[in-house]
């Protein structure tokens, strides 16, 4: 699963109609009706705000608008796009301005969709999984080990805390956990302390735009 992690926005003409996206992260449908409200407001004159949105670690909160556009020919695709790049806690938005050239019902499910493609396009995701925070306490010689494996196994350390010994914090899939942590414990010679945290839903890694 995909989250976008700033705004972003794009933009395509069709038959002189220009249709501006714009690409937010939001966290509830509260958070997204505030985010299309300002949206229509910069876009006074606009024609159509046609919108998507998805929110919850299990996408669970949906919802879309054609906002005056011919049924299922603008949210609806908006939210298939949102879908087939399996992104959640985000909304798009597409404002239209008509060119005064009638598309049909082809010729606008294929302008949104790729209005939302290309706001998406130029919009920073990650890549976020349920896992577990774990922490590390180990001495300072054998965290240079640890530093290696890491390195070696592509894990990403969440924040080190330099002190007396080192304070290494991960988020871990939670399907690696066991194996992960009977590895430190192996390669450190059981001198590590490994302190399980919280389960959740965590960003693992950015992904290129």
């Amino acid at each position: 699963m995909k989250v976008t992690t700033a705004p972003g926005s794009g933009e395509i003409t069709e038959k002189k109609s220009r249709f501006l996206a714009d690409v937010l992260p939001v966290h509830s449908a509260e958070e997204a009706e505030n985010r299309i409200h300002e949206i229509q407001k910069r876009y006074w004159d606009a024609r159509h705000h046609c919108y998507a949105f998805v929110i919850g670690p299990h996408r669970e909160n949906s919802r879309c608008s054609d906002d005056g556009e011919p049924s299922g020919t603008a949210g609806k695709p908006i939210l298939e796009v949102m879908n087939g790049a399996s992104l959640t806690d985000t909304l798009i938005v597409v404002t239209r301005y008509f060119g005064g050239v009638l598309l049909g019902t082809g010729g606008l499910v294929r302008a949104y969709t790729q209005a939302a493609q290309a706001g998406l396009s130029n919009t920073p995701q990650a890549e976020q999984v349920f896992g577990r925070k774990i922490s590390i306490d180990i001495d300072y010689t054998r965290f240079q080990i640890l530093q290696h494996y890491f390195r070696q196994n592509n894990i990403i350390t969440d924040d080190i805390e330099y002190g007396a010994d080192v304070k290494v914090c991960l988020n871990i899939i939670s399907t690696d956990i066991e194996r992960i942590c009977c590895n430190i414990t192996r390669i450190t010679d059981g001198k590590a302390k490994i302190t399980r945290g919280e389960e959740g839903f965590f960003l693992i890694r950015q992904l290129p735009v």
